[in-house]
């Protein structure tokens, strides 16, 4: 079967989420009822339940060519986030193109961490400044922003297309008045922090994959999605070093660093956090799949 549909048949949306899945199975898509769901849903413009309250539903002509072609492109493991042009993270739905990475449960652990511990201290409500190193899309940046109305967030990136997609996903959840998004290489556009009361937390979720790892990775995340925020260097520290060894210096005593990193960093990211005699309570979370991705480490207090 091909992916171009008769054009003599009336293709209901029974028909076609049938077709869709079952090609996208062939072609080894990672859950391909639920992709086929998502761009029927797209082009239609309608939720995905909706599609399930009329099956028999015929599409236009106008509405299966753009469903071929989306298919097509699909069938070649081109993200399906990509093709609708968004993602969800942490209950919120953000924009996303090539120049971001889209965004996983990983990096909700992140999240999940600051709330814990500022629910445990009673501080949801604290006027708190936040740094999310590298902010891609923004996702990290803004669910914090949304998530603690006192809170001010500063957000990086060395991508300008990243930081504009950043701004816009700002401006569509109504916190771009509380966050700003500077331009540069890891630490450098943030470096007035020390000198203006610093960090409670800084975030990042940087490039951390190695040469080696690189071979490894799947071709729908290698293909289409920007080196830039993948690829980390020979041992996939490139970024990871120098945001654990300098991070302390932007950070409030008692603040806290969290970075996400590959599974396989765990100990060595451990042992360089150790080595930074600012840096206390070093530990790595694991994420929602009990894999290690997180490391998390607080600022040794002053005397």
């Amino acid at each position: 079967m091909t992916t171009r549909a008769p054009a003599a048949e009336t293709w209901t949306t029974r028909r076609l989420l049938t077709w869709m899945g079952e090609f996208f199975a062939r072609k080894d898509l990672d859950s391909p009822r639920l992709c086929a769901e998502l761009l029927l849903a797209h082009v239609i413009g309608c939720e995905r339940m909706r599609l399930y309250m009329d099956t028999d539903r015929p599409a236009t002509p106008q509405e299966l060519t753009q469903l071929r072609a989306l298919v097509e492109r699909a069938g070649r493991h081109e993200p399906i986030q990509y093709l609708l042009g968004e993602a969800w993270f942490f209950t919120r739905c953000f924009t996303v193109t090539p120049a971001t990475l889209i965004p996983r449960p990983s990096t909700e652990r992140i999240v999940e961490e600051i709330l814990q511990r500022l629910r445990a201290e009673s501080r949801l409500n604290e006027p708190l400044t936040i740094v999310d190193i590298g902010t891609g899309s923004g996702i990290l940046a803004i669910t914090l922003a949304a998530t603690l109305p006192a809170t001010r967030v500063i957000a990086t990136d060395i991508s300008p297309e990243a930081i504009e997609v950043a701004l816009g996903n700002a401006q569509r959840h109504a916190v771009a008045d509380r966050i700003d998004f500077l331009h540069g290489s890891l630490l450098e556009p943030v470096r007035q922090l020390v000198d203006s009361g610093k960090a409670d937390f800084l975030v990042s979720n940087p490039p951390y994959i190695s040469d080696a790892e690189w071979k490894a990775v799947e071709a729908n995340v290698r293909d289409f999605e920007p080196t830039l925020a993948l690829r980390a260097g020979v041992e996939g520290l490139d970024y990871l070093r120098p945001l654990i060894e300098q991070s302390h210096e932007l950070i409030k005593p008692g603040g806290e660093l969290l970075l996400e990193i590959a599974d396989s960093q765990s100990n060595v990211v451990q042992e360089i956090a150790r080595n930074n005699a600012a840096l206390t309570n070093v530990r790595v979370l694991n994420d929602y799949e009990d894999l290690p991705r997180v490391l998390a480490s607080r600022i040794a207090a002053t005397d």
